[in-house]
């Protein structure tokens, strides 16, 4: 950004204005005439007086964009993880093919053009749970290209804690990695531009956040502050590792703590970067979700959370949910306020015009306006970006080319039971069963099921064929398969903890392989949404008193995602990791010539 004219300077170029203006016109008329400098404002355009001189209008647009949930997607991400739902006045709607990093980047460098006041902010996940060109190096290619498109600050997600705090501190200070060193030789990586904001997780021992709280962004005497928090319940879906010696505290109690700091310390506009969402009632990335009312077209945690922050906060920037909005929910001095997420996987960014009072240092509530946009493909592709994603996958592609296996059709990872969520369990109890003959079932959880298998050939592969780099983007946690012990009624508890407790008013459905089934029954309430007698194995009515060998993920084996009981398991024995036990599941039973077909995902009969 050009930096402004002293005033020295601009009194020596009003002299010139005037001598080169005299007998012709006065300097009035002459400026009048004059057209706006390029990239001027309005409101900078308005305030010009003779002779060129700015003085800054009581009112400056600054525009916020922001996005959140990138997980690692520098490529377009493909099948319906790239695309999104666009409806239209008619109420017809339409899919849109969109993301990757390279449109990413010129959608974000063409909406800047022309707003001298602009800042860039995201709402955690930027990392984790990443496609192999990322996750195979620990996710530095990520932190490069979010460097050069400019990102000025974001919150940490939960996913940011993937591979623990000490990792998350690398990324952002920079280093190469303490085990698989420097991927380039002779280059260090450098870490982040932008800070991680991490107000609400504090190490244990000290009790200080491990990361910036807060930060501040300045232009020309605009001052607006943001802070960044994760959900509480990080601790609840991210392994035990990830977050040892760390504590995640409440999200309203922390921003209203910051934003008091930051108005003791004259920041009034201040912006919440929150790594928690909510579920507009349209899939559709533009629907108005204040209609009817305020807040009444979104539900979900985020709703709660917006209406305790403290109205010192102008707005909320939120994610973790990859769903899309730009609604408004009254903050609790009753006035509206704006809370948005743009999708995931980079499909969506949001511009948000937030109005800055200079005589009062706040954002003027009334004139905030704000659309989520898609990151479409028919832009030219940003060169630099090409260039990093070009180097990153040439030191790849000895790893990410391999063959692992071949499918006959796409096989999603969508709906309360998946086909690629029954091939995963299934891949598992095989795994299992190489562990120990009398492994009698597998249970998956669906969040660590990242994207689908798709048919059509990506680059040179051909049709059908599943790659080592497919299946990562799949399972990219290297969780290990695990075998635990359980009774008959441990293992109708764990059935019913999909839909109590911690998962009661969000559903986590655990994918089942082959030979469980049962009823899950929407339309009662509690424990009893699992049809207790409906739970059988290969036909046979589950026995309470009786052991049943299980096969799990490394994650919910420690009682990930709300499932307490699956951590209560005994005769342990770890497997290989899961993505070994996927890849060695698809090349025993699929070829070129055979390949594998999508499973029927008919084993959970769902009433609703």
């Amino acid at each position: 950004m050009s930096a402004k004219p002293q005033p020295h300077q601009q009194r020596r170029r009003t002299r010139r204005l005037i001598a080169a203006a005299a007998g012709i016109a006065t300097v009035g008329a002459l400026i009048a005439a004059l057209p706006a400098a390029a990239g001027e404002t309005k409101s900078e355009a308005k305030s010009k007086k003779p002779g060129g001189y700015n003085k800054p209008s009581r009112y400056q647009d600054v525009q916020l964009l922001s996005f959140n949930d990138l997980h690692g997607n520098l490529e377009p991400p493909s099948g319906s993880s790239g695309r999104v739902t666009e409806v239209h006045e008619d109420g017809h709607t339409e899919t849109i093919d969109a993301g990757g990093v390279e449109y990413l980047a010129t959608h974000l460098r063409q909406a800047r053009k022309g707003n001298k006041y602009s800042v860039t902010a995201a709402g955690g996940d930027m990392v984790g749970a990443s496609p192999l060109i990322s996750g195979l190096f620990h996710d530095e290619p990520t932190i490069e290209a979010l460097n050069k498109l400019d990102l000025d600050v974001t919150s940490v997600g939960n996913h940011e804690f993937d591979e623990g705090a000490k990792e998350l501190r690398r990324l952002q200070k920079g280093g190469c990695h303490p085990t698989d060193g420097c991927y380039v030789e002779g280059k260090k990586f450098k870490g982040a531009d932008f800070p991680y904001l991490a107000a609400n997780v504090l190490d244990e021992k000290t009790k200080k956040p491990i990361l910036k709280p807060y930060w501040v962004w300045k232009q020309n005497g605009v001052k607006v502050g943001f802070i960044g928090v994760t959900l509480e319940d990080t601790p609840g879906i991210v392994s035990a590792e990830g977050v040892k010696g760390l504590k995640f505290k409440d999200e309203v109690e922390t921003i209203n703590k910051y934003a008091k700091l930051l108005e003791k310390q004259g920041v009034k506009s201040v912006v919440a970067l929150i790594h928690e969402g909510g579920f507009p009632a349209s899939t559709a990335y533009n629907y108005d979700c204040d209609s009817p009312g305020a807040g009444d077209g979104i539900s979900g945690p985020i709703v709660d959370i917006a209406k305790n922050i403290t109205p010192k906060v102008d707005a909320l920037v939120t994610g973790h949910t990859h769903t899309a909005y730009a609604c408004t929910i009254n903050d609790p001095s009753g006035r509206p306020r704006t809370v948005t997420s743009a999708a995931s996987f980079g499909r969506l960014y949001t511009d948000t015009t937030l109005t800055y009072d200079r005589r009062t240092g706040d954002i003027a509530r009334t004139a905030v306006d704000s659309a989520n946009h898609v990151v479409t493909r028919d832009v030219p592709k940003a060169a630099d970006m090409t260039e990093l994603i070009k180097k990153w996958n040439t030191l790849a592609a000895p790893i990410g080319n391999r063959a692992i296996g071949h499918i006959s059709a796409d096989i999603p990872a969508t709906g309360t039971e998946s086909p690629l969520g029954d091939l995963i369990a299934d891949a598992q109890l095989a795994h299992g069963k190489e562990l120990d003959p009398e492994t009698d079932l597998a249970l998956m959880n669906p969040g660590g099921i990242r994207t689908g298998l798709t048919f059509a050939a990506k680059g040179d592969e051909g049709d059908g064929v599943v790659t080592f780099a497919e299946g990562f983007a799949v399972q990219p946690f290297a969780n290990t398969v695990n075998l635990q012990d359980f009774t008959g009624a441990q293992l109708v508890k764990v059935l019913q903890e999909q839909v109590t407790g911690a998962n009661a008013a969000s559903p986590k459905v655990l994918q089942v392989s082959s030979g469980l089934t049962y009823t899950l029954d929407l339309t009662k309430t509690g424990a009893d949404r699992v049809v207790a007698d409906s739970v059988k194995l290969n036909g046979a009515a589950i026995d309470p008193a009786a052991t049943y060998r299980v096969a799990t993920n490394s994650f919910l084996a420690g009682g990930g995602d709300g499932f307490t009981t699956l951590g209560q398991g005994t005769n342990d024995v770890v497997g290989s990791d899961d993505l070994t036990a996927l890849e060695k599941y698809l090349t025993a039973n699929s070829s070129a010539t055979n390949p594998i077909s999508p499973p029927a995902a008919d084993r959970i009969t769902v009433v609703q």
